[in-house]
């Protein structure tokens, strides 16, 4: 394609749904299209002369891989990049080559929903096949487990001295201790027990207690919607959720200073499971922590999976098994300085 002029390359390239950004060697952008002054929600005479990473909150691009590439001649592309932009989170693929002047051409498209729809789809069919392996080896573990204890117990009675009736204790306290485990991993085994309610007597109960046991360096900010409706769940499940996402947000702050906000919202027209509901509510807990690993981001659902040394990775897995019972999602998005989990339960049909 030839262009009589830079004003009809212009005209084409702001006709673009596609993100077109011209860098320099040291990132600051000479152009961006009307699509990418939208994006980075930035006029053009404040864009032009910027340094790209500087007009983001965060940018999951690994900068020092993308320019190795484009000084060996070679084309760059990463499938799925994170933009933080006032504090609102997107996700595209990027592409970047080396022009002839030297200079970097970036495009970046959004990642549509239906791919995000087929990537939650995935991920929910890895954690049910994850989950149903973890439920298997537990069932086999429990039995040679209850076997060991009772010859253990039978062992004690038999034994003739008290120090070496010591050593059977100890055989029965561990392997209590690994059917305790076990029990975890095997998640809630009751029945849901639930009622119409308001979801905020059930988050009250969760702030009363960990005001008592939180850290003096950690804030609870509480943002609730009072006007919304009451839904049916059990409020004692949905209290554990709350609870596990919390302590592991405290955990993640650390000793420094930090803020953890729980917030309540009405989302309308949201698809769970694959069925559309007109009416949900929200709960979210976003913390300023340091963030999720990244490594550990697309399996943090998984059971055994932590992100903290001396974390089991049972409480994440246990909150999503029992948001699934309530027909419900939990979903997550985090970076450097900002975590937080959405947590959706259907109202109405």
């Amino acid at each position: 394609m030839t262009f009589d002029n830079e004003s009809d390359a212009n005209l084409v390239l702001d006709s673009m749904i596609t993100n077109i950004l011209l860098l320099d060697k040291k990132l600051n952008i000479l152009y961006a299209n009307t699509a990418a002054q939208q994006l980075l929600a930035q006029s053009s005479k404040k864009i032009l002369e910027s340094c790209l990473p500087d007009l983001l909150g965060y940018f999951s691009l690994d900068l020092d891989l993308m320019q190795n590439a484009l000084d060996q001649n070679q084309g760059f592309t990463d499938s799925e990049v994170n933009l933080v932009i006032n504090n609102e989170l997107h996700i595209l693929s990027l592409t970047a080559q080396l022009l002839a002047n030297g200079h970097i051409l970036i495009e970046m498209a959004p990642l549509n929903s239906h791919k995000k729809l087929s990537q939650e789809q995935l991920q929910q069919a890895q954690q049910n096949a994850a989950r149903e392996l973890v439920r298997g080896l537990a069932h086999e573990i429990k039995n040679p487990l209850g076997g060991l204890r009772g010859a253990a117990q039978l062992l004690s009675r038999e034994l003739p001295k008290n120090e070496l009736q010591d050593y059977t204790q100890i055989i029965i306290e561990q392997a209590d201790r690994l059917r305790n485990l076990v029990d975890r991993l095997l998640g809630p085994q009751q029945r849901l027990q639930q009622k119409q309610q308001n979801i905020h007597q059930a988050i009250e109960r969760i702030y009363a207690l960990l005001s008592l046991e939180k850290p003096s360096n950690v804030t609870i900010i509480r943002d609730y919607d009072p006007s919304l409706p009451e839904l049916v769940h059990d409020s004692e499940q949905i209290e554990q959720v709350v609870l596990n996402i919390i302590r592991n947000a405290i955990q993640a702050i650390g000793s420094k200073t930090g803020s953890i906000t729980i917030r309540t919202r009405t989302a309308f027209q949201v698809t769970l499971h694959g069925q559309r509901y007109r009416l949900c509510v929200r709960i979210d807990i976003e913390d300023n922590g340091p963030g999720v690993p990244v490594h550990i981001q697309d399996t943090l659902f998984y059971p055994m999976v932590s992100g903290y040394e001396g974390g089991n990775g049972i409480g994440l897995s246990i909150a999503h098994n029992i948001i699934d019972q309530h027909h419900g999602k939990i979903e997550f998005n985090s970076w450097p300085g900002h975590t937080e989990f959405s947590i959706y339960l259907p109202i109405k049909q």
